[in-house]
């Protein structure tokens, strides 16, 4: 007996099937909006376990606590003392900074300008960038006495060496396509560096400037720690050494919470804000 086959069902006459709920969504403006207090929590955190740690320890002269640390900042920062140290370290700073960065962007000129260049600057930085700047410190001294100037050396070269390495390479990483549509418009020259190469080349630049800047950050307070003095001012570096001759722990854990403070600002406020109002902006970094 053959099986008894049924008509097609046209569809017009298929009852509608409705859609199963779709998985609820998570809302992640809210989540966004949120987000800022990650490092603030990440922050409290470790301040609280700080605190135990340092009850648990119970030793002043080993490890003081956070509640003793914020007493001595905050007393060094009314009396005007910590300022004053910050102050003079600030403004060495600035100045060595600013000077590697111009030095840094004339090789990156001579790297990218010929074959030659590129290779002179290749070998100095592969025998400069390892060397630690703190190791040039006795020859600063030697060279420009107890002063500004041997903070300036040290300075100029924990700066100059990987911002040279990351400024290069990113011009270097500029693709061909780029530099031809420059052409095209008649760009050439400086407009071509200024508005081809530079943005183009921009994420390597102020990775190069973080990295510089971190390296003179800690190689000036080193320095200071070592010898302490600029043309008869005392950094911070110097506040640290001072407090710990005189046994005042929680002095000194004040001036590494303000070297802390200070890394944390630059690295999260200004260059934050400039990574936003460039590369982000412009689309060239996520």
């Amino acid at each position: 007996m053959s099986a008894v086959h049924e008509p097609p069902i046209r569809p017009e006459y298929v009852a509608p099937q409705r859609a199963a709920p779709a998985p609820a969504l998570v809302r992640t403006g809210a989540v966004d909006r949120l987000s800022w207090l990650n490092k603030p929590a990440i922050l409290l955190a470790l301040v609280i376990l700080w605190e135990l740690l340092a009850r648990w320890v119970d030793n002043d002269l080993l490890l003081p606590g956070a509640l003793q640390t914020a007493r001595a900042f905050v007393d060094g920062t009314a009396s005007g003392e910590l300022i004053g140290y910050v102050t003079v370290s600030l403004a060495i700073l600035v100045q060595g900074f600013l000077l590697g960065v111009a030095i840094a962007f004339l090789l990156t000129w001579l790297a990218v300008s010929n074959r030659f260049g590129r290779e002179l600057i290749d070998t100095l930085t592969s025998m400069f960038n390892p060397l630690p700047a703190i190791a040039l410190l006795p020859l600063a001294l030697l060279w420009f006495g107890l002063g500004k100037g041997s903070l300036l050396m040290v300075l100029v070269h924990s700066v100059v060496w990987p911002l040279t390495l990351n400024a290069s390479a990113g011009f270097r990483a500029v693709p061909e396509t780029l530099r031809m549509a420059g052409r095209n418009y008649g760009l050439g020259g400086l407009r071509m560096v200024l508005q081809i190469l530079v943005p183009a080349a921009l994420p390597s630049i102020l990775s190069g400037l973080k990295i510089g800047w971190a390296f003179a950050w800690r190689t000036l307070i080193a320095a200071e720690l070592v010898f302490g003095v600029s043309s008869g001012q005392g950094g911070l570096g110097w506040f640290i050494f001072e407090n710990r001759n005189l046994l005042d722990i929680p002095a000194v854990f004040a001036g590494l919470l303000t070297v802390i403070i200070i890394g944390l600002f630059v690295e999260n406020l200004i260059f934050r804000a400039i990574e936003r109002n460039t590369v982000q902006k412009w689309g060239t970094q996520s």
